[in-house]
């Protein structure tokens, strides 16, 4: 298999998109602390990987070619569209940009980058304030900037799976979900009983959003 035609090592488009999404989401994330450095460095990483492959080399597809040639014979496996997985392997016969994994992806993607963007300000303004934020997406989840960095990891992945980044994505769920722990931890030492009541009042990832939850 030799991945040096025109759709692939484009390195430069590789560096072009990873600066673009890890340099857009720390504009929204705004890391101050060692550990927000940690969370935006686990993302970029997962960035990345996804782009070394989807625009440099395409290893996923290199690995499983025997296999993918063997079951889809009719495919140039070697072209950029091929890429797009979920479309190739369900038989999606138009441009994979408008298949509906591709279409599912964007709004993960779009959802998270806003999720991000909005829970942002109200952090800011409680920790200026030392006080509790619990307003914005905070009045619904607990946790909306690691669900933001979920949620944009989750769209990649229906529009461009790849081994490494699949293996890095349940590692990297874990890593939040301690970091979420860790940070209650910590705020249940500031805050006491105030965060136990926002606690049992607000689902830690999955909002419930038949309920008013904004605060009075």
């Amino acid at each position: 298999m030799n991945a040096s035609g025109g759709d692939y090592g484009l390195w430069f488009l590789v560096a072009i998109n990873s600066a673009f999404f890890i340099l857009f989401a720390a504009s929204f994330f705004k890391p101050h602390t060692r550990q927000d450095w940690r969370t935006l460095g686990m993302f970029s990483a997962f960035v990345v990987a996804l782009f070394a492959e989807m625009y440099g080399f395409p290893l996923t597809v290199y690995l499983l070619s025997g296999w993918l040639t063997e079951r889809f014979p009719e495919i140039n496996w070697l072209s950029h569209d091929a890429g797009h997985l979920p479309e190739m392997l369900f038989g999606w016969k138009a441009n994979p940009h408008f298949g509906p994994f591709h279409l599912l992806s964007s709004v993960f993607i779009i959802g998270g980058f806003w999720l991000l963007a909005t829970a942002w300000p109200v952090l800011y303004n409680a920790q200026k304030m030392g006080s509790l934020a619990s307003s914005g997406p905070y009045a619904r989840i607990r946790h909306p900037q690691y669900a933001a960095f979920i949620l944009i990891m989750i769209g990649f992945l229906f529009q461009w799976p790849t081994l490494v980044t699949l293996a890095l994505f349940p590692i990297l769920v874990v890593v939040y979900v301690r970091l979420a722990h860790r940070e209650e931890a910590q705020a249940l030492v500031d805050f006491g009983e105030d965060y136990r009541v926002y606690m049992a009042k607000t689902p830690a990832w999955l909002p419930n959003l038949s309920i008013d939850r904004a605060p009075r």
